[in-house]
């Protein structure tokens, strides 16, 4: 398994994995298209992936400019590994290395994404440091 930063040439397999999740799906996958990702990455903010056996089984994305969590996801089958976390972590300690402002992310509530969140320490009032979950 290697963390590392994702780059233009990751996008297409990015795709891949945000389209494969089961929560937090979006109705039409034309809504975040190859450019929105290549902004992401290279403008805004930074982006991670994990790569396993050279395919890319998740990613992360800090947005700077909006001082959001822009993405992170897995394909399912490689959920409860430990990867997520590890993006996050990843995505965090940059973010944190930039700039001092509040995070902020949004996910559907009662999820198992928001429950990823809470146990990372996000609130809604914003403690610890991480942000809201808005």
């Amino acid at each position: 398994m290697i963390i590392r930063e994702a780059k233009i040439e990751d996008i297409k397999q990015i795709q891949i994995v945000r389209n494969s999740v089961k929560e937090n799906t979006l109705s039409n996958p034309n809504l975040v298209t190859d450019q929105d990702c290549e902004e992401f990455i290279t403008v805004r903010g930074k982006g991670w992936v994990c790569e396993i056996n050279d395919e890319i089984v998740g990613f992360s994305i800090a947005d700077l400019q909006e001082n959001n969590i822009w993405a992170l996801f897995l394909k399912p089958e490689f959920e409860k590994q430990g990867i997520g976390k590890l993006l996050h972590e990843s995505m965090l300690n940059w973010y944190f290395d930039q700039t001092k402002n509040n995070l902020w992310l949004g996910t559907a509530p009662n999820t198992r994404a928001e429950m990823f969140y809470r146990r990372a320490g996000w609130t809604e009032v914003g403690t610890h440091g991480k942000g809201e979950i808005i």
